[in-house]
């Protein structure tokens, strides 16, 4: 048997090959959509892409599994449990083979048998591996996300990003009876998982690539639990905001992607074209670093550095997707790389880019602040610090008298940010604080700083409260 690990690491996500090295088939788990590299890999190790699966439907990220099929001619193993909300919309396709608990399906000589594992989503399947050539008990179990390194799935996407209403509680105790399920399981079972550190599909994800269920039985906090109730209470507590891009992805990967051949390629426009785009109130990211944005900067442009591996997730807190996607780009010769992230979380809507060089005239700056200068500046009257980190980070620690705003949530309430006081944005790093202050600059505030430093400054300089 051969196995392949792939990692995207801008949103923390987990992909595998499963290769029978005697008849040359192979098996894709939770496939990215850009299937370039499974292609390839199969390609050297003299594979053939026959199945294509996915643990669920996915909430963070566009599956690639119709993207691989139609590439290699695989067929597709999806799920046919949970309720009908949430049945695949294309699972009725020639390719599409669905699976139930108890189902096993042939890799070669790689039994697969398939293990309801509802919780996370209700249709969620887990996929428990014996390499029938060499053994007559299984290796290991992809858990997608139902079990990480350190943790379980969070229950609560559907009803906290899908808007399904009483639907977490309810998916928090089918979580407990997952779990339980795994105890009855032996301790030598590999674990590999969906995700890792990094990934709000849980709060407190562990950042190596695999482990094993006896480990996680003695040391994951989901194990040890003697009574439902508690681990409900443990479970649904902390969660981090879910980006707002979550409810797009799961009718996404419900519905069935686009393929990608079929999306229009982008432009490259000239200043006047952006001009015009920014007058009629498009959406125009520039996706250059901090210091250049700050620096210059086009009106009615919001920044997204696309040199932070986060830049993905940020897009999609911030991004309508109802309406065109402009980017101004660091560079024209990263166009393919940042299309293809954007793809990721179905940014599929990008008419057009525009090159470094449309900054060069009519731009304004963007005021920035250290914190030893916002120290000095803090008595005076008339200054309103916008923490936009996520909850869970302002209740650790934040800045005595400070107006908590999660950057995500930001465009939604741009009436709590005065117009006639001066506004500091302020985050964990700079990064985030920055975004905010672009947004805000973008929506026509002029008495918008951003703080360019992290908490290690802010910390040291101002007056901090918090549970820390």
């Amino acid at each position: 048997m051969l196995l392949k690990y792939f990692y995207d690491e801008k949103l923390a996500q987990a992909s595998y090959l499963v290769g029978c090295a005697k008849t040359g088939e192979a098996l894709v788990i939770d496939p990215m959509r850009n299937v370039t590299p499974y292609l390839r890999a199969a390609e050297k190790e003299g594979l053939r892409i026959t199945h294509v699966t996915e643990t669920h439907i996915h909430a963070d990220f566009v599956s690639g599994s119709r993207e691989l099929s139609t590439a290699t001619g695989a067929t597709i193993y999806l799920s046919d449990m949970g309720d009908a909300e949430w049945k695949y919309g294309y699972a009725n396709d020639p390719r599409v083979v669905r699976v139930r608990d108890g189902d096993f399906f042939m890799v070669g000589n790689i039994k697969v048998d398939v293990l309801h594992t509802p919780g996370h989503t209700l249709e969620h399947l887990a996929f428990q591996i014996t390499d029938t050539a060499a053994a007559n008990r299984p290796i290991g179990v992809f858990t997608g996300d139902f079990l990480f390194v350190g943790d379980v799935g969070r229950p609560d996407l559907l009803e906290e990003a899908a808007g399904y209403k009483g639907t977490k509680e309810p998916g928090a105790r089918m979580q407990y009876q997952t779990v339980q399920k795994f105890k009855a399981l032996p301790d030598y079972l590999q674990i590999w998982p969906g995700h890792g550190a990094g990934s709000a599909c849980g709060k407190a994800l562990g950042a190596i690539p695999s482990t094993t269920l006896g480990y996680e039985k003695l040391f994951n906090p989901a194990f040890q639990f003697a009574d439902e109730d508690s681990f409900v209470r443990w479970l649904l507590a902390g969660q981090p905001e879910p980006p707002k891009y979550f409810a797009q992805m799961k009718k996404v990967n419900k519905l069935g992607p686009a393929l990608l051949n079929q999306l229009p390629q982008p432009l490259n426009f000239d200043r006047s074209t952006l001009d015009a785009v920014i007058q009629d109130g498009g959406q125009v990211f520039d996706l250059r670093n901090r210091g250049q944005f700050a620096f210059s900067h086009v009106p009615g442009t919001v920044n997204v550095p696309a040199d932070n591996n986060t830049y993905v997730t940020f897009l999609g807190w911030l991004v309508d997707y109802e309406r065109p996607v402009y980017l101004l780009l660091p560079s024209v010769d990263g166009e393919h790389a940042v299309l293809s992230d954007l793809r990721s979380i179905g940014i599929d809507y990008v008419p057009g880019y525009f090159s470094p060089e449309v900054t060069a005239h009519n731009t304004q700056a963007l005021p920035v602040i250290t914190a030893r200068e916002l120290a000095r500046r803090l008595p005076q009257n008339g200054i309103m610090i916008v923490d936009v980190r996520g909850k869970g980070e302002y209740a650790e620690r934040h800045i005595a008298g400070s107006r908590h705003v999660p950057l995500g949530y930001l465009s939604d309430r741009l009436h709590e940010i005065p117009r006639d006081r001066t506004v500091i944005t302020q985050c964990a790093s700079g990064y985030r604080s920055q975004i905010a202050a672009s947004l805000l600059q973008a929506n026509g505030y002029d008495n918008v700083i951003t703080l360019n430093e992290g908490e290690e400054c802010w910390s040291k300089f101002l007056p901090t409260e918090g549970v820390r």
